[in-house]
């Protein structure tokens, strides 16, 4: 394995791990001061991951070029769906940048963070999912997959348990 592709690949696992870590700690432990605090750092040590894998990617794989990147994009969408489009890495420019947004917010204030509106939570949490989900499942193969799958089902576990109330709340019309 040359240098490139191992600094590429463990500064993912940095960003899987502080989303998964800040996720899990964020939601179970809403109560706890201490506790966000721990949160918030490993979500931004996943955010900056995230953005060191960027520039490892580009260094290492792609020169800086972005043809490059969207040509490879295309291919890997090509593989799996048998569509020629390497428009998904807007996608991911649009998810980390909404990363870096939100990690600036909860820097802001830990009180100013958890006062977020529901629905933004929810929907910032799905997105999160789906990129981690299509990122591990979707366009991974073998032993990668199934430790997204496991991620993924753990995360979604995790919320659903420590936001039933409020999602059987909203079903009902009943502000929680």
């Amino acid at each position: 394995m040359s240098r490139g592709e191992l600094f590429t690949r463990m500064t993912i696992w940095v960003a899987l791990a502080g989303y998964a870590l800040g996720a899990i700690t964020h939601f179970v432990f809403r109560g706890s001061l201490k506790w966000q605090s721990r949160a918030r750092w490993a979500w931004t040590i996943g955010c900056i991951g995230m953005l060191a894998h960027i520039i490892c990617a580009y260094h290492f794989y792609h020169a800086w070029s972005q043809s490059s990147v969207y040509q490879e994009t295309a291919r890997q969408t090509a593989e799996v769906f048998n569509l020629n489009w390497g428009g998904g890495v807007y996608v991911n420019y649009a998810f980390i940048t909404a990363w870096v947004l939100d990690v600036i917010w909860w820097w802001r204030g830990l009180d100013i963070y958890q006062r977020r509106p529901r629905y933004l939570v929810w929907a910032w949490q799905g997105f999160f999912l789906f990129m981690v989900f299509n990122a591990t499942v979707v366009f991974k193969t073998g032993l990668l997959r199934w430790i997204g799958v496991a991620l993924c089902v753990a995360l979604v576990g995790v919320w659903w348990m420590t936001n039933r109330s409020a999602i059987y709340a909203t079903s009902k019309g009943i502000n929680a």
